[in-house]
């Protein structure tokens, strides 16, 4: 349950148009649900963080990832499954209509949230249009969390005039998602430019010695840039949560 519904009830009861018993039995399964003996949600999430439970499609059945959105879809206006197939986006949309599926970032959506409403302040850099799923998946996830985001793809080091033509773009935002596999240079090129945090992402994208992510992983934690942090190899997600809660703190 997050904040804005649970006033919703609470003005409901003080109101009278709730009545007593209906609101216990809601309040009863705030804390966490058990799903069929397989999962406990938690749906004191939002409450706590300001962003309901986030459900990772990798490794769980798909008929079980849809038993859980059900329960989750029921309680908040804001769902998100990552890492999802085709296979399974197809067996959750079937019992879960209301949800998109984005195959680029493997991400399901459900957002009833009013985008009016998104604070601008992030940007998502790529070095390569290689990177995209990576960056989609951070952006996307930043999105739900109530921010606006600006894109900026396949701008790495090796057409360098590509990024410093858009050093003004650099400069507005409030906090920027960069997102290299390869050498994984592009993160300290950027911290370097601007006074923003910097959240370099590395991702699994390169050739043999690049090990799957190591080699980039390893170069932006050894940045000689002031400024950057380094989330886990291909963690969109982790960044954009990250970018997102940075970009609504206050001035």
């Amino acid at each position: 349950m997050e904040t804005d519904k649970l006033k919703q009830l609470l003005e409901g009861v003080q109101s009278g148009c709730v009545d007593v018993n209906s609101a216990l039995e809601e309040l009863r399964r705030l804390p966490y649900e058990n799903v069929d003996g397989f999962a406990n949600l938690d749906h004191h999430r939002g409450l706590r963080n300001g962003f309901p439970e986030v459900v990772l499609g990798q490794g769980k059945q798909p008929a079980q990832v849809a038993a859980i959105v059900k329960r989750l879809v029921a309680k908040s206006d804001r769902v998100l499954v990552t890492r999802v197939d085709q296979l399974m986006a197809d067996v959750v949309l079937a019992e879960n209509p209301g949800l998109t599926y984005h195959p680029l970032p493997r991400l399901l959506v459900l957002d009833r949230s009013d985008p009016a409403g998104r604070k601008p302040g992030i940007l998502v850099v790529t070095a390569g249009t290689a990177d995209m799923p990576v960056a989609e998946e951070a952006a996307v996830t930043a999105e739900l969390m109530n921010n606006k985001v600006e894109r900026l793809f396949d701008v790495g080091v090796a057409g360098i005039h590509r990024l410093l033509d858009k050093v003004d773009t650099l400069w507005q935002a409030r906090v920027i998602i960069v997102v290299a596999g390869m050498d994984g240079a592009l993160p300290s090129v950027v911290g370097g430019l601007v006074s923003a945090p910097v959240i370099a992402v590395p991702t699994s994208v390169g050739y043999g010695a690049s090990f799957n992510g190591l080699a980039p992983l390893l170069t932006m934690l050894n940045s000689c840039a002031a400024g950057v942090g380094v989330v886990n190899i291909d963690n969109g997600f982790g960044a954009g949560v990250l970018a997102g809660r940075i970009n609504q703190m206050e001035n």
